[in-house]
């Protein structure tokens, strides 16, 4: 019995960092890292359930910049 009450322990713990990681990413976050996301607030609505779950990738991804030239380009095949 301890260990069921350890896991869903460890389970609230992790849900509710998500939770506070999905109310300040969408609320402050978002918007700053996708700009084409500005004023869309059923995007974000649709978003919060994986951001609840996905929020240390969420963290990582928001505070690690971009590269200034934006994303890589893969060489063509020639």
């Amino acid at each position: 019995m301890a260990i069921a009450e350890t896991l869903v322990t460890v389970v609230e713990v992790y849900l509710g960092a998500g939770v506070l990681v999905a109310v300040v990413f969408l609320l402050w976050g978002v918007d700053r890292s996708h700009t084409e996301a500005r004023g869309s607030y059923l995007f974000r609505l649709l978003v919060a359930p994986g951001v609840v779950g996905l929020w240390p990738l969420v963290l990582w991804r928001w505070r690690v910049p971009a590269p200034p030239d934006g994303p890589r380009a893969t060489p063509e095949e020639g």
